[in-house]
């Protein structure tokens, strides 16, 4: 039991480093390339900081522990909306970018409602529940469709504004040469630390699951969930005392997609899943979660600080939930 909490909090510390290294090398590569700061928070450091994540189902699935991998998803995207947005929003009102609130944050929606359906007849008791191979791939396709569309505003962004860099090239290319190595190496070394720190975090996770008798879900919606979002909360947080809203809410939704069309779907993909038990709720919640945001962004285009209490409040509330479950 000692030994798996060690290794848990092991993998944890290093899935924490090395979704650190891998944001900073990987938006700073993005940003010399003029690429717009929504669009870097939605594609380079959402997904960036959903490696952890990624790195987590893999080897879940790939050892057959279904059930953690559902519960990291699932848990990292309510506690992405809850807690961390919750979060920022007390910090400093978060401002919404139009582009979020006409597709991005209703793809979040549309994306949590998938899943609920094709959860299938586990939302209504009866027993062909879960995902299937064919449901994987499915997230997948949608993934891609989303990928499509994101990255073609990337690259008409970054041409309309070629007028404007064309005019600080001399700067930005004196300096690129020199820094590329350094933010090369800090991507290599955050993958590097992330591909360890997923295996010891499953391993771990599965050996305090059996040693404390409680289902390895709840490990994965409570510890595994929160310790893999924790690259998303110091982005997230950093963005909005910097007063980069639009970099802080493009990284959680963003990376809210990518958990469940990409790393969901390729879990599945890999090693078909059962709906756990108390999963339906689990999902239901999840999906609570991203209605709600819409409503609260179209008021007043932004995320107010009482706004974010209450979703702070409605985050424990679902944790107090899962500790009496």
């Amino acid at each position: 039991m000692l030994i798996h909490t060690l290794l848990l909090g092991l993998g944890l510390a290093a899935l924490i480093s090395g979704g650190t290294w891998l944001v900073r090398g990987a938006s700073a590569l993005a940003a010399r390339l003029g690429v717009a700061p929504i669009l870097v928070g939605l594609t380079v450091v959402a997904f960036g900081t959903s490696t952890p994540e990624l790195v987590v189902n893999v080897s879940a699935a790939l050892r057959g522990a279904t059930e953690i991998g559902f519960g990291n998803v699932v848990g990292s995207n309510i506690a992405n909306t809850g807690l961390l947005l919750g979060l920022a929003a007390i910090v400093t009102p978060v401002l919404i970018y139009r582009t979020l609130v006409i597709r991005e944050i209703p793809m979040m929606i549309l994306a949590s409602t998938a899943t609920v359906v094709l959860a299938g007849g586990g939302l209504f008791g009866e027993a062909s529940s879960g995902f299937g191979r064919g449901d994987g791939l499915m997230l997948l396709l949608l993934f891609t469709v989303f990928l499509y569309y994101t990255i073609g505003e990337a690259l008409q962004q970054r041409e309309d504004a070629s007028g404007s860099a064309d005019r600080d090239a001399t700067v930005s290319d004196a300096t690129i040469p020199t820094e590329r190595p350094r933010f090369t190496g800090l991507v290599i070394g955050g993958v590097l630390a992330l591909i360890v720190g997923g295996e010891l975090t499953v391993r771990g996770a599965i050996g305090v699951a059996e040693g404390m008798g409680i289902p390895a879900t709840i490990v994965g919606l409570t510890v595994v969930a929160v310790g893999t979002s924790l690259p998303e909360l110091a982005t997230t947080l950093t963005a909005a005392r910097k007063g980069q809203g639009d970099l802080a809410i493009g990284n959680i939704v963003g990376s809210n997609i990518y958990n469940l069309l990409f790393i969901w779907g390729l879990s599945v993909a890999i090693e078909p899943s059962e709906l756990p038990p108390g999963g339906a709720v689990d999902l239901l919640v999840m999906t609570g979660f991203s209605l709600v945001l819409l409503p609260l962004v179209l008021t007043q285009n932004r995320l107010t600080r009482v706004e974010g209490i209450l979703m702070l409040l409605g985050y424990s509330g679902y944790v107090g939930w899962l500790l009496m479950r």
